[in-house]
């Protein structure tokens, strides 16, 4: 998760993660989100032994500095540990998941409703992607559409 924007990605999904599999998806994902990464500075990660000197390296070649949270402090990363409540009981806890291509489909559908569409207390009422000039008003008339397989819906003007 983007602190500055609340923008969440999705870099991969596996139900038994490695410490290879941990690196090989820090690198995907950098090479996924491109000149973007330049504006990041930190990753805060917890403790986790997936997380090896390896996976560090890859985000330091970026010039991104690693920084690990006290052992047992989920508290000293709020945002993480929000993002992924959130999205466990919005989504995953309410649906039976059969695979890891089932697993991936509602993970960036989640991603894309939540990037796109819901509003964040401290965006002002933006959406993560929303441009800074957006300013939210409310309709005239509104639709409601069904997203992440109807658990979410998402309010639309009428085009």
């Amino acid at each position: 998760m983007e602190v500055r924007t609340r923008t969440i990605h999705i870099p991969g999904v596996t139900a038994h993660p490695t410490a290879a599999w941990a690196t090989q998806h820090a690198r995907q994902a950098l090479w996924q989100l491109g000149e973007i990464t330049g504006e990041f500075t930190h990753l805060v990660r917890d403790r986790d032994a997936k997380f090896t000197a390896a996976f560090d390296a890859v985000f330091a070649s970026e010039g991104i500095n690693v920084t690990k949270i006290p052992p047992r402090s989920p508290h000293c990363n709020p945002h993480a540990e929000w993002s992924v409540r959130s999205a466990r009981e919005e989504c995953t806890d309410r649906l039976l998941i059969f695979d890891r291509s089932h697993a991936e489909k509602i993970l960036n559908d989640y991603a894309r409703h939540f990037n796109r569409h819901r509003p964040h207390q401290g965006r002002g009422q933006l959406a993560p992607l929303d441009g800074a000039n957006v300013i939210p008003l409310p309709p005239a008339r509104t639709e409601r559409r069904q997203a992440v397989v109807g658990l979410i819906n998402e309010y639309h003007r009428p085009s």
